[in-house]
């Protein structure tokens, strides 16, 4: 891997932990870069004046009043690559996004683009500068004088509880376990050097220490500096949350709708430790600190954690949780089994259990892999543990696989076993023979599904001849136990079945593979059919398409290779991504796949089910598994991923030689769909003790967000051997934006107590994380070299006839959300804005420059129009003259966008319908077209293209319009909350409730 290193010249023992060590900082000076408009970078030193009210420069050409700006004049202080200058295409690559900021001065709007040499720096300046700016309206004094902040006061009474004798001093070890007891995650070596260098700085040195001296601990041991800078941006006074400013952060910066006072008072009273904070509704570092690590801000989405997809669809259109040699706590081969596997795997979701019976010595059947195993384990202990902990997880199915490798009195006393013990959660009823599809979960909630050989309808005896499957026999071979009834000049093996095991039996009978076009004309809905992976991997790779086409209908398992011996696992994205709902996994083998299967399955409740993707389920669609783009009809999403640091990282295990220090750095890696996977890495954070600071922005486009997964890596760049540190593994669909902190665990998949990563996840489409599409985060295209999806012609004259008339619609549907688009990014960059934000954000951005100094504002929002224009109030300088414009852009395409949707749409879902007419026919019309082979293949795919473009662009219409009536609900809200918006009696809730476009059936 390619090691990078950063170099950072903030002094290491310099923390910045509160407004006071900024503004030090900045009155000390430091060498910053001044990038120019032609693109030219010259070092120049600045500092801040020792009366706090001007940044002056040195050195200049100008003369030294005019190598300066103002505090009074400074409108915006902003973080990144957010003006025209910092943007141009000379600078892009030369500096970190996370190194640069600008001021934005004066009367005209002007900028001074600055690049500093580490994101400490330009935290510090940013911090200072916008804590000056809030106070610029009365004369700021140093911070951190007069009167004791909140934080002081909480942390003083803190210690005078701990003060038994009522002595000013206490012991420091108590010191000690009381700072360790307010973060519990900290060492307490690291606690007690700090009282050791803090003693010998004051020359207080002794076992005890005073309340001054505490207080100084503990502010630079608990303060996270990166948390600190996200209150000052914050918070109207730079020291705390006020209710106001806590809802403004809930709403703009983590995406949370419909967010009251009541509700962040709530936060306030749970999270904030002091008591005047909480009487005052005040949320100080320390309560902001704990609310970002509690799990009411946790990173994965809370309504994944119950079940929240539809348990009414039929099974087949669901991934199963399944386990393959569950009973097994080692590999394979050598394995021993243990009962305790099934309670495990069950314990985790797990929905389908592999059974492989064989001839016990005691005349009863027993479970193991393999004939030589260790140990052996009765089937009746195994059913009676299956009976005990089958519903503990999830309500949902269970499936027991049956690999039968006992004689036939030995499977009918399996039989007796299995009725007795499972009574009524077995399920015994025959499959409904009118029928298409599978029941689906819901109807088959609380039932154990027995998946096994069933005796042919002609076999009336009490035991009979079936074809065996290649299951297990590999692995009996290696160990000599060659099955003694192998038919001669090969063919599929054989062995005997008792009637009383075939009649458990009911919806999911195996049979074994043929070809996908006997399957597609004779296999029946409760038939299912197990592949090796080997011979899954042939038919994912060569015929993809086919195998997604099988499993709608059918289950299909995929169980690993008999050659892995060492039972490693395989990875279940590569069946997912085909369908394949069972994909049997060594849940006692920990790493990478069973990470990316327990993060899987965590989306729907844990409950061992997952729905699949729209595109796989429905009748007709077309869908490329190895697609190396986007597809047809899905919106492409990106995830845009900062990295700022991590906590209370361990050691690597078996770093010992290493000593304490780690130098950790972060892979992101998407697994999903070839087109989407992708892996990224942060820079090495060097000497950084347990709590390194990243802050590096990673990017991801994803294709199919439905089927891809995002993993956190934690690794030690300084170890030889074991470099695993830590990991988190989360489906995309459950990632929520905003600040996050990342809860990282074991390679065994334990959480890791207090280890975090924290980040900032935004996702373009999505609340929160704004509404960018991907191509206008990829640079706006103008009309000239825009791209239009478009139908593909059948060889069937009367079919290609239909999809001709939606030419049409469809341009002007990709017109429409495309203009909107365009016009979105355009505002949001003239806002100094990515376009990853929301409207919300650009609408209270614009409004700070807005209003004079007596709070009328020089532009106006008229909120009594739906479609509210921004009306200026006498002359205004040129940027803010082109915001308008934008704005004024972005308000007109949004209006014919909600205005002609409607016919469009209809347009787009009347040719696919007159298309999906043509669906049970189709077989008729190409026999009587005389279409064959390739031809024939061709116009399916085309036809199934066509059907999937008109609905996925009938889709994506349909959702560009509820956000452009979101948009404008956010515009009203926004107005309304920062004093530009006049005349507010039109309610924004008209246009958040107008019903959206009727959903369209699968």
């Amino acid at each position: 891997k390619k090691k990078t290193v950063s170099f950072s010249s903030m002094p290491n023992d310099r923390k910045i932990n509160s407004t006071a060590a900024c503004i030090s900082l900045m009155l000390e000076g430091c060498e910053l870069k001044k990038v120019r408009s032609n693109s030219r970078m010259y070092s120049r030193f600045f500092v801040l004046d020792a009366d706090m009210r001007s940044v002056r420069w040195e050195p200049s050409k100008k003369d030294s009043e005019k190598a300066k700006i103002e505090i009074k004049s400074v409108k915006e202080v902003r973080v990144g690559k957010k003006t025209p200058v910092l943007r141009s295409n000379g600078l892009s690559d030369q500096f970190p996004d996370e190194c640069a900021f600008s001021i934005i001065y004066g009367d005209n709007y002007e900028s001074l683009d600055l690049v500093a040499s580490s994101a400490d720096v330009v935290s510090a300046w940013v911090m200072g500068l916008r804590y000056l700016v809030s106070y610029g309206k009365h004369s700021p004094e140093a911070p951190g004088t007069g009167h004791p902040s909140l934080r002081t006061s909480w942390i003083s009474s803190v210690f005078a509880l701990a003060d038994l004798e009522k002595s000013g001093r206490i012991p420091v070890s108590r010191a000690v376990q009381l700072i360790k007891a307010l973060n519990p995650g900290m060492k307490t070596s690291t606690i007690e050097l700090k009282f050791k260098e803090l003693q010998k700085a004051s020359e207080r040195p002794g076992v005890e220490v005073a309340c001054d001296l505490f207080v100084e601990a503990y502010c630079e041991l608990c303060t996270r500096p990166e948390i600190f800078f996200l209150l000052v941006q914050f918070s109207s006074n730079k020291e705390y949350l006020g209710v106001k400013d806590l809802l403004m952060f809930l709403e703009v910066e983590q995406g949370m709708e419909g967010v009251t006072e009541e509700k962040c008072l709530e936060i306030v009273s749970k999270y904030e430790p002091s008591k005047e904070g909480r009487e005052k509704g005040y949320l100080a570092i320390d309560g902001f600190t704990r609310y970002l690590l509690s799990a009411d801000c946790s990173i994965f989405d809370p309504q994944h954690r119950k079940v929240c997809q539809d348990m009414a669809q039929p099974l087949s259109h669901y991934y199963i949780s399944s386990a393959h040699s569950a009973c097994l706590l080692e590999d394979n081969f050598w394995g021993r089994s243990d009962i305790n596997g099934y309670i495990s795997a069950l314990g985790l979701g797990c929905r389908s259990i592999e059974l492989v019976l064989w001839d016990g010595p005691e005349g009863e059947p027993v479970v193991y892999t393999s004939p030589s195993a260790a140990s052996c384990v009765p089937f009746r202990a195994v059913v009676g543990l299956i009976d005990q902990h089958a519903f503990t997880a999830s309500a949902y199915p269970l499936i027991l696989c049956l690999v039968v490798r006992c004689s036939a009195p030995q499977q009918r006393l399996a039989a007796q076993c299995l009725r007795k013990t499972l009574g009524e959660k077995l399920y015994l009823e025959p499959p409904n023979p009118v029928a298409s599809y599978l029941p689906s979960p819901e109807q088959l909630k609380g039932r154990i599904l027995i998946k096994g050989k069933k005796l042919p309808p002609s076999c009336e005896d009490s035991e009979g001849e079936v074809s065996d499957e290649e299951e297990g026999w590999e692995l009996a071979r290696r160990l000599g136990q060659e099955d003694r009834e192998a038919p001669e000049g090969g063919g599929p093996r054989r062995v005997r079945l008792s009637r009383e095991l075939s009649e458990l039996v009911s919806l999911c009978q195996a049979v074994p593979f043929q070809d996908f076009e006997s399957s597609r004309r004779g296999q029946r809905y409760w038939e299912m059919c197990s592949f090796s992976e080997v011979e899954a991997g042939r038919f994912a790779n060569e015929c993809p398409a086919e195998l997604v086409s099988y499993n709608k209908r059918f289950l299909s398992r995929v169980y690993p290779s008999p050659m892995r011996i060492d039972a490693s696992n395989m990875n279940p994205q590569d069946f997912w991504k085909c369908g394949c709902q069972m994909v049997a996994m060594n849940y006692q083998t920990p790493g990478l796949m069973m990470d990316l299967n327990a993060g899987w399955f965590r989306q729907n409740g844990a409950c061992g089910y997952v729905l699949r993707p729209a595109i796989m389920r429905e009748e007709v669609s077309y869908f490329s598994a190895n697609a190396k783009d986007s597809l047809p009809g899905v919106p492409a999403q990106l995830l845009h991923l900062k990295v700022i640091s991590g906590q209370n990282l361990p050691k690597p295990k078996g770093s010992g030689a290493k000593g304490e220090v780690v130098e950790p750095y972060v892979c992101a890696e998407i697994h999903g769909i070839p087109a989407d996977c992708a892996e990224h890495r942060t820079k090495t954070a060097l000497q950084s003790g347990d709590n390194p600071i990243f802050d590096e922005s990673l990017e991801f486009q994803i294709n199919l967000p439905e089927l891809a997964v995002l993993r956190f890596v934690v690794l030690d760049d300084d170890y030889i051997g074991d470099e695993f540190i830590a990991q988190y593994t989360i489906p995309f669909e459950c990632l929520q934006p905003g600040y996050r902190h990342v809860p990282l665990q074991s390679l065994a998949g334990e959480p890791l107590p207090h280890a975090t990563l924290f980040v900032h996840v935004a996702i373009t489409d999505r609340r929160g994380g704004g509404k960018g599409h991907r191509r206008g985060l990829a640079g706006r295209r103008g009309r000239r070299v825009r791209e239009y999806t478009s139908t593909k012609a059948t060889g069937i004259k009367a079919i290609d006839e239909v999809f001709r008339t939606a030419t049409q619609p469809l341009r002007e549907a990709t017109d429409l959300r495309e203009n909107v688009q365009n016009a979105l990014v355009s505002f949001k960059e003239l806002c100094g804005l990515t376009p990853a934000a929301n409207m919300k954000q650009c609408i209270l951005t614009v409004s700070t420059w807005l209003l004079h100094s007596d709070n009328t504002p020089s532009v106006t929002l008229n909120l009594a129009e739906q479609y509210p224009p921004m009306e200026a109030q006498g002359p205004i300088p040129d940027l803010l003259r082109k915001v308008l414009t934008a704005y004024e852009t972005m308000i007109q395409t949004s209006r014919t966008l909600i205005e002609s949707a409607d016919v469009v749409y209809g347009k787009l879902i009347q040719a696919q319908q007159a298309g999906m007419d043509f669906h049970k026919e189709l077989h008729r019309i190409e026999t009587k077209e005389g279409l064959r082979g390739h031809k024939l293949q061709k116009a399916l795919e085309s036809f199934a293209w066509n059907i999937t473009v008109l609905k996925g662009q009938a889709d994506l219409l349909k959702h560009a319009k509820a956000e452009a009536l979101d948009n404008l609900w956010q515009i009203h809200n926004a107005g309304q909350s920062c004093g530009i918006g006049r005349n507010s009696s039109a309610s924004p809730e008209s246009s958040r409730l107008r019903a959206p476009l009727e959903p369209i059936p699968e």
